[in-house]
């Protein structure tokens, strides 16, 4: 005779704080107010005044203590305003990887995709605490299992994330990586926040690429009218201008840097809404935001062509599910033999995978 035995449900989040529950929503606030803590806040304030966030026992004045206590929020004592610290943008870009990149299936195959088969990298004897998107195959046993005797004993042993080690591998390829942004009006136009997925996609990309791939080098680049060249940590920053889209020029920015790497691999990582609209020539700006101009597509696929002579591979995120602002991104990677992902606005965390190479179309979760 079958038995069932029945336990008392625990909500998914039921383990965590009240200010842990308040820190994963005030960082994912900081996404949309451009790192903004006191329009954050707000935010937090209006929406624990509709839901009832928070109680007698622990109120919006004791979480915002804890974050200044924890490192999360700096005040400045002059005028009392308050600003996100680096350990903010850290956790910012953490939050964004595990939304964006948490339910993908892992590859046992190796860091780095390639054409060919072959072996994984060489192990080493180095070890290191374990990290986020480390995998089972990487993990140190024998030093693991004596952390957790020494921490907790022999008699109550168990294992804890914070005993876990990771033997240190030595990459057999390093890459160098450059990652396009677009921070053109298009990116919010018609009502769509483009803008934020694409800062949630570009905050994954460089930690995974800084955390996994520690040997790699990657460069961000963000182009409108013009483009250039910023730092990691300004990424939760990042904000829309009036501008038209010079994908021509991020993409020409981005070779300039490559060329000056010494890796032999190189890549770039284009975030887009799929549509360039301008070219500066001499001094000037053409510009059409009507249609695709060919005098402007056919600068792209040129440069997308230069790539591919110098095997330079070109992955683009599509931050749009309008076909036709998917029409460039499709001859574009065509003409380089690139890879796209398309992603629409309300389920980011869905790529529909394109390999140009291969022929092959398939959802990634």
């Amino acid at each position: 005779m079958k038995s069932v035995r029945f336990f008392q449900y625990t909500p998914p989040n039921a383990s965590q704080s009240t200010f842990e529950q308040l820190l994963n929503i005030f960082m994912q606030l900081l996404t949309y107010t451009n790192g903004d803590a006191s329009e954050a806040l707000n935010w937090l304030n209006e929406l624990d005044r509709q839901y009832k966030l928070t109680n007698d026992a622990y109120g919006m004045g004791d979480f915002i203590e804890d974050l200044k206590e924890n490192g999360y929020l700096q005040e400045n004592p002059q005028n009392g305003d308050l600003r996100i610290t680096g350990k903010s943008e850290q956790t910012i870009r953490k939050k964004s990887l595990e939304e964006i990149f948490g339910k993908l299936k892992k590859s046992k195959t190796g860091n780095h995709a390639t054409r060919k088969p072959g072996q994984g990298d060489e192990p080493s004897a180095d070890n290191r605490p374990y990290q986020f998107g480390d995998t089972i195959e990487q993990i140190d046993f024998t030093d693991s299992i004596r952390n957790a005797q020494i921490n907790r004993g022999v008699e109550a042993f168990s294992m804890q994330e914070d005993d876990l080690q990771i033997r240190e591998q030595d990459f057999a390829t390093q890459t160098s990586t450059v990652l396009m942004i677009d921070i053109s009006h298009s990116m919010i136009l018609y009502g769509e926040d483009r803008i934020t997925p694409a800062k949630k996609v570009a905050m994954a990309l460089s930690e995974l690429i800084t955390t996994r791939y520690p040997k790699d080098t990657l460069d961000i680049v963000v182009f409108g009218n013009d483009a250039w060249s910023i730092e990691i940590k300004d990424l939760p920053y990042l904000q829309v201008g009036p501008y038209h889209t010079n994908t021509v020029a991020g993409l020409e920015l981005a070779m300039d840097i490559l060329r000056r790497r010494k890796n032999t691999n190189k890549q770039i990582f284009m975030i887009t809404d799929g549509k360039p609209t301008c070219l500066k020539i001499g001094g000037k700006y053409y510009k059409n935001s009507f249609g695709l101009d060919r005098k402007v597509v056919n600068r792209c696929i040129n440069l997308a062509a230069q790539c591919k002579k110098l095997k330079i591979p070109i992955t683009t995120f599509m931050i749009a599910s309008d076909p036709y602002l998917q029409s460039f991104v499709q001859e574009f990677t065509e003409t380089n033999q690139g890879k796209a992902f398309f992603a629409s606005l309300d389920k980011l965390g869905a790529f529909i995978f394109k390999d140009f190479e291969s022929g092959k179309r398939k959802t990634v979760y």
